[in-house]
């Protein structure tokens, strides 16, 4: 993938190897200030969730058939993205697996790697997009909407959901 730029100088690029400590406490720091809110003396950020995430990202990154895009800026990893290809019923789709942003750049970093995984899926031949957000996420689920991402009327979330499934048609979408 060709690194993209936005005004901010946040460039997006493909993750490397070298990017994983990085990609994990991004990770890792995204989730701690997501749950403090809710659960405040919870240690989302203590060591074993930060090795929990090191180790998820490393065998993401080793694998090989699971993309990763990074955003940094000035040289530093502000966020990552990781999607999956797959084949549905209807017509090729992409699963937004993961896509976090450091909190200290929330509201800077997200839009343009969002912009970047689009990019990417539309030049691989998706034309529809999912991803899994919390239910309590609505700070995410706000960022999603305003992006055109829509509930996905095949699976109506159950009383009890922890997970609302959101799509994007990719043909429509800005």
């Amino acid at each position: 993938m060709r690194p993209t730029t936005d005004a901010a100088a946040c460039q997006v690029r493909d993750a490397t190897r070298a990017d994983l400590a990085a990609i994990a406490a991004v990770h890792t720091g995204a989730r701690a200030a997501l749950h403090r809110a809710r659960f405040p003396d919870a240690p989302f950020d203590a060591p074993a969730e930060q090795l929990r995430w090191h180790d998820a990202w490393s065998r993401v990154l080793e694998g090989g058939d699971t993309p990763v895009l990074c955003a940094a800026r000035h040289g530093a990893v502000v966020g990552a993205a990781s999607y999956r290809g797959r084949d549905d019923d209807r017509r090729p789709a992409v699963t937004l697996h993961q896509l976090h942003v450091d909190p200290g750049h929330w509201g800077t970093g997200g839009r343009t790697l969002h912009t970047s995984c689009l990019r990417a899926w539309r030049t691989a031949g998706y034309s529809r997009a999912a991803l899994d957000v919390l239910w309590h996420n609505h700070r995410a689920r706000a960022f999603y909407a305003g992006l055109g991402w829509r509930p996905d009327p095949d699976r109506r979330p159950a009383p009890d959901a922890t997970h609302l499934t959101l799509t994007l048609d990719l043909a429509t979408a800005p």
